[in-house]
């Protein structure tokens, strides 16, 4: 249904200084959906994400997210969206609350919507016992958690996650899973990049696989799999390595 259509990704295209590097990729995103955007490294996936959340101008095509046009109402696609990149945007020096707060004032709330909002966030992540402490003082895996929980923190109906577990532990990694699953089941629409194949597997619904700028595979991970023999015994790392002739993991 048209309606369910929360993102529209249509025929984007960048070129940088003569080289195209997102040449006409086009999928939509349904609400309440986590769809996995997979690629080597060089494929444009990061810069098809840029796009998509504003920060990086699109040369062709557009993105409509909530029915507003990235090209023409980037700051109303703002209001819809958060961000948690893959490099970690923390003070270290500040507690993990005070961390919330900034950037919820950032995001214009109140100084009291902000601190009942990183509190909630915090539960959400599980990291209220350590709302008061130091980042600094914080294993990789909770200032992952604390990274996700800051880009919740204007409650978006949209959410971009880059490689949210890498150089995490187990316990967060199960934590952050949980944490997402919850906020789909929520309504929440997720876009998803990893170089773990099997977190793709577990959370995704769909997955589209980039490869020199374009869209080569887009379909639930079962179908993926099931291009290439029983999907039970082939993975999607078998997948990608079929569709780009590289492993994900080795991509960088």
């Amino acid at each position: 249904m048209a309606d369910a259509e929360f993102v529209v990704v249509r025929d984007l295209r960048k070129v940088f200084n003569g080289h195209t590097a997102v040449d006409g990729v086009s999928f939509t995103i349904e609400r309440g959906e986590i769809f996995g955007l997979l690629g080597p490294n060089g494929a444009g996936k990061t810069t098809t994400i840029r796009m998509m959340s504003t920060t990086l101008p699109i040369s062709a095509g557009d993105v409509t997210v909530a029915g507003h046009s990235v090209r023409r109402k980037p700051a109303a696609v703002r209001r819809h969206i958060g961000v948690c990149p893959q490099e970690l945007a923390l003070y270290l020096e500040l507690t993990a609350l005070d961390n919330l707060v900034f950037f919820g004032r950032m995001r214009g709330l109140s100084r009291r919507e902000a601190a009942a909002q990183a509190m909630e966030n915090l539960e959400l992540v599980g990291l209220t016992d350590r709302a008061r402490q130091p980042v600094a003082k914080f294993s990789g895996g909770m200032k992952r958690r604390v990274n996700l929980a800051i880009a919740l923190m204007n409650r978006p109906e949209l959410l971009f996650l880059d490689e949210p577990t890498v150089g995490v532990d187990p316990q967060s990694r199960n934590h952050i899973f949980d944490t997402i699953e919850g906020l789909r089941d929520g309504g929440m629409t997720v876009l998803y990049t990893t170089h773990y194949m099997e977190e793709a597997d577990r959370l995704c619904r769909r997955i589209a696989i980039m490869d020199g700028g374009r869209v080569i595979a887009l379909d639930t991970p079962h179908n993926l799999k099931a291009r290439y023999g029983d999907p039970e015994r082939v993975t999607l790392e078998d997948v990608f390595l079929r569709l780009t002739g590289r492993r994900l993991r080795d991509a960088g």
